[in-house]
């Protein structure tokens, strides 16, 4: 597989997006992927209670590990390209492990997180430092320090949380129920929101939340498929655009590195690419592998990958001519095109 290095991505390029290495050894759906900050590396969580780490440039598969105490459910690297932060499928009870900081490299355990009392459903390291934030469905938000057991500071909250910090570590993001985005200084959240977003017209949960790399924009999905691009200074919506919906089975949503672009699955086993300051549909593509429940955009590379019990890497293919046509950016009600085929 051919690796293209990022320098600045157009239309062309986008829309040429095609499969570049499968991987189908997993033994159930992949529940969450994440990519490292400064290597070329990919680290998968499964149902099948494996934890997967892959080296992208060469897409090739480096290491597996199996969980069957645990199970592997949400997963972030630390800033150690060998380390991550996993939470439990199992044994989710108020002194269970709930989250654990694991070397890939030794297949060790480095220390349990405990407090949560039922399931992690959003998981995110800081950027800046050794604090990590986990949300759960317990409606309480814990911040952490990889260095130490006990937990530094929790947030209690309505519904289900959603936590994000923004790329330099600064704000952290909150959503909670009603749609409602409280935004947080990371360096003094004991004193509260410094900001309230409300996502109008829209009260679905907000179920993933992504900064862009310049931090001026703030990438929205919610459990109903739709998808919004809000300002992040100011919290106004600058597009949005709904999908196909999935029930029981939530979409991810991502930026690219440049942030002019917002690529996502969708419930009809699609993938959509748009043109955020063009507010059109740049492509739309069949994914090959059903409703894709995890995609994200590799940090410094032509390349985004895409999984649901199979695991796709996606990279630019210049041989390829252009089958969709662009279409407006919008929320209310968007359907696949009719030329492009579900498998």
């Amino acid at each position: 597989m051919a690796m293209m290095s990022l320098t600045e991505l157009d239309d062309d390029t986008v829309r040429s997006m095609s499969i570049g290495a499968v991987f189908s050894e997993f033994g159930g759906k992949i529940n969450s992927i994440d990519f490292h900050r400064k290597d070329d590396l990919l680290v998968t969580a499964s149902e099948d209670d494996s934890v997967r780490l892959y080296d992208i440039a060469s897409a090739k598969l480096l290491k597996t590990t199996f969980h069957k105490k645990h199970g592997a459910d949400r997963i972030c690297f630390t800033h150690h390209p060998s380390s991550v932060i996993c939470s439990s499928t199992y044994n989710l009870t108020p002194n269970g492990e709930s989250l654990r900081y694991l070397s890939m490299y030794d297949n060790r355990c480095l220390r349990y997180f405990k407090g949560h009392k039922e399931r992690v459903v959003s998981l995110c390291m800081s950027p800046i430092n050794d604090s990590f934030m986990s949300g759960s469905l317990d409606h309480s938000v814990r911040i952490w320090d990889l260095r130490v057991n006990a937990c530094q500071g929790i947030l209690h909250l309505r519904g289900r949380p959603t936590v994000a910090y923004d790329q330099q570590g600064l704000v952290f993001a909150v959503a909670m129920e009603g749609g409602a985005i409280k935004l947080f200084d990371s360096r003094s959240y004991d004193k509260g929101p410094f900001d309230t977003f409300l996502v109008g017209g829209d009260t679905a949960e907000v179920c993933d939340i992504k900064f862009s790399n310049d931090g001026k924009s703030m990438l929205l999905t919610t459990t109903s498929n739709n998808i919004y691009v809000l300002d992040a200074y100011g919290g106004e919506k600058r597009c949005g655009f709904s999908l196909e919906p999935s029930p029981n089975t939530k979409i991810e949503a991502t930026f690219t590195p440049d942030g002019q672009y917002v690529v996502s699955g969708s419930g009809d086993g699609t993938l959509h690419a748009w043109n955020i300051n063009m507010r059109n549909e740049v492509s739309c593509w069949n994914s090959h592998i059903g409703i894709a429940s995890c995609l994200k955009w590799a940090p410094r590379r032509a390349m985004f990958v895409a999984a649901s019990t199979v695991l796709t890497f996606w990279i630019p293919d210049s041989s390829k001519s252009t089958v969709v046509e662009p279409r407006p950016m919008d929320v209310e009600g968007a359907t696949p095109p009719e030329n492009v085929s579900q498998q």
